[in-house]
């Protein structure tokens, strides 16, 4: 049997969004600098691809992220994550977390912002756990 691979959905420096054929968004950020506009394009249209093919499940693999400002986290704690949920249907997300300290607690402060969402995050320094998780019975 032939596997069929993620489909290339969005992409500009700052990452790429990927439509996995197993029912998740593969979202691969890259060692680039960004600025707000390249940062928030990609968060917007992981909202658009969720709600295009009626998902709701993000495999985020940050292993290259520059770790994201202050006021980058505000914007994604504060309304980045309130949209993606109400408008895309976002609820799990397996995050492939970064080497980079930095990288990990700005990532640690979004995933434990999400108090009155119906938002579910694990962290994985592995590719097929990271996978395994949003494919099993969550």
């Amino acid at each position: 049997m032939r596997s069929v691979s993620p489909t290339l959905y969005f992409e500009n420096s700052a990452g790429r969004i990927l439509e996995d054929p197993a029912g998740f968004l593969r979202v691969i950020w890259t060692a680039q600098e960004r600025d707000a506009v390249t940062c928030h394009a990609v968060f917007n249209h992981m909202i658009q691809a969720l709600r295009r093919n009626g998902w709701s499940k993000i495999l985020v693999d940050q292993r290259q992220l520059r770790a994201f400002s202050t006021e980058e986290q505000q914007w994604i704690v504060q309304q980045w994550l309130p949209r993606a949920v109400q408008e895309g249907g976002y609820r799990y997300g397996s995050v492939l977390v970064a080497e980079d300290v930095f990288t990990r607690l700005a990532t640690a402060y979004i995933t434990t912002s999400v108090q009155n969402l119906p938002l579910i995050y694990r962290t994985f320094t592995d590719e097929a756990s990271a996978t395994a998780w949003l494919t099993g019975p969550l």
